[in-house]
């Protein structure tokens, strides 16, 4: 995969944003979400300073979140039962980027659907994302990339070779059908995760977003930002994450660690552990760069000893877990030897420093595996172990012929060439390195700024002749039988009806 658009610039911290809505979805079982309280009184800290360099090739391929999950509450402080928020739109996983591309959204929909196979959405609160709007889209990428995404279709796009050339898109990034409402749902979920941790309306979010031509990642850190003095961005992708690293790369207000596959040309060729950060930002990145066919052992030992020596260090307010899923044995692009087993003990290790945490998807491309791996992670948040028999759905016949969770033996076929010696002298250079940051950074804090930017919607003016998509319509329902599992449950007797 090639780059793909970043159009980046110091952001309008000030800038309000647009309100978290959906309506419950009979067929995905999703409620709208409660609009969030008020702002405490309290002050955040003072946004960073982005580093702003004009259009940049992102690290990894088109991506898309899977049911991620983030969890807010008192840091530090056990919690009897986590609250779980999941946002899914179906939309997102309908997109087709085209013949031969490796990114299949429809990978959401096959993840989606273990997800209700399995009742985990039973504990959770779930959840549409509001479409976000274009100012939002604004805080990280430029005003004309945004426009010019909003505008683009493939019917037009012979008009306007100068600006694909200029925004890079093109083979590995296509223009398709729908693309900026695409984006604008994917980026929407991300930034809705953050607000409900923010306002400590969950303690566990799940999401269904996408990444390549929104930076949603980024716009999500920015909101937890708002919030929170420090943020801690992992990424488990097998490409390096240096679309937020670059984002950040010259502040301490956010540290990034990146584990990833290094050397041998391999897209996009950054991420040598001796990329540590510029200015104040210098040794708050931390890269992880390994080498073909690591496996569950070498690859979680290294993991764990990283991590927690870094959330020891840095004590960050949230976490933002990145876990795409191009990491597994045998996916088309990767060359990892991951099991789910593996990968998704990341998942776990992170959760028990109980912070709050936002955690997504990102590449993966062997569309069955990443269905497997996403829907194991949500049971991981969510505390429960999924038995290995998949329950019959509609996409069942992808999972043959075991119909399990595991990932077939015969995908973990490559040699593991990071030997002993090369990651205990990775660990120790990046060990090294943690000892020369400060510890626990301070800020200058100052008042919190708005969460929300809703355009005023005129209910009389709307054409009665004309089709609202579902998005508009659920703006325009208010709903009192929103569910919970337990007993708050307003419909626990609707089996009975």
């Amino acid at each position: 995969m090639g780059g793909c658009p970043e159009i980046t610039k110091a952001p309008d911290m000030s800038l309000k944003s647009s309100q978290e809505t959906g309506d419950k979805n009979e067929e995905e079982e999703a409620v709208s979400a409660p609009p969030p309280p008020p702002p405490p009184p309290s002050v955040a800290a003072a946004p960073p300073c982005l580093h702003a360099n004009g259009a940049v090739s992102l690290a990894r391929d088109t991506t898309v979140s899977f049911a991620a999950v983030a969890s807010a509450g008192p840091k530090l402080r056990m919690r009897p039962k986590d609250r779980i928020s999941y946002f899914y739109d179906g939309d997102v996983g309908s997109v087709y980027f085209g013949p031969n591309h490796p990114m299949k959204p429809h990978r959401l929909c096959m993840t989606h659907h273990l997800v209700l196979s399995y009742e985990l959405h039973k504990k959770m609160e779930v959840y549409r994302p509001h479409k976000a709007y274009p100012v939002e889209l604004a805080q990280f990428h430029s005003p004309d990339y945004v426009e010019f995404l909003h505008r683009i279709t493939p019917d037009t796009q012979h008009l306007f070779s100068n600006e694909l050339a200029k925004y890079n898109l093109g083979e590995d990034c296509p223009v398709f059908e729908n693309l900026f409402e695409f984006c604008q749902i994917y980026a929407g979920g991300t930034i809705d995760a953050a607000r409900r941790l923010n306002n400590q309306l969950c303690d566990i979010k799940c999401e269904a977003s996408g990444f390549c031509y929104i930076n949603d990642l980024v716009l999500g850190i920015l909101e937890l930002l708002k919030y929170h003095a420090r943020v801690l961005y992992i990424d488990i992708d097998v490409h390096h994450g240096d679309g937020v690293e670059e984002a950040f790369y010259f502040t301490d207000r956010v540290m990034t660690v990146s584990f990833h596959k290094f050397g041998d040309m391999f897209f996009p060729g950054t991420g040598d552990v001796k990329e540590i950060g510029g200015k104040e930002g210098k040794f708050y990145a931390i890269n992880v760069p390994l080498k073909d066919g690591i496996d569950d052992t070498s690859f979680t030992r290294l993991f764990k000893a990283i991590i927690a020596k870094v959330v020891e260090t840095y004590q960050p307010g949230a976490i933002v877990l990145q876990c795409g899923a191009d990491s597994l044995a045998g996916d088309r692009l990767g060359c990892f030897n991951l099991s789910v087993d593996g990968h998704s003990e990341c998942v776990r290790f992170v959760k028990k420093f109980n912070l709050p945490l936002l955690v997504t998807g990102g590449g993966g491309y062997t569309k069955e595996n990443v269905a497997r791996c996403w829907a194991v992670e949500t049971g991981v948040l969510l505390d429960t172990e999924l038995p290995n028999e998949i329950p019959e759905n509609e996409y069942i016949k992808y999972f043959a012929p075991d119909y399990s969770l595991k990932i077939p033996r015969g995908n973990i076929i490559l040699e593991n060439l990071n030997s002993k010696s090369y990651l205990s002298a990775i660990k120790v250079q990046v060990l090294e390195n943690l000892r020369n940051i400060q510890h626990a950074p301070s800020v200058q804090m100052q008042e919190v700024p708005p969460d929300f930017y809703i355009p005023d919607f005129d209910e009389d003016e709307q054409n009665p002749d004309e089709r609202m998509d579902q998005h508009t319509q659920d703006k325009q329902i208010q709903r009192d039988d929103e569910y919970y599992d337990g007993d708050n449950d307003n419909d626990h007797n609707m089996d009975d009806a």
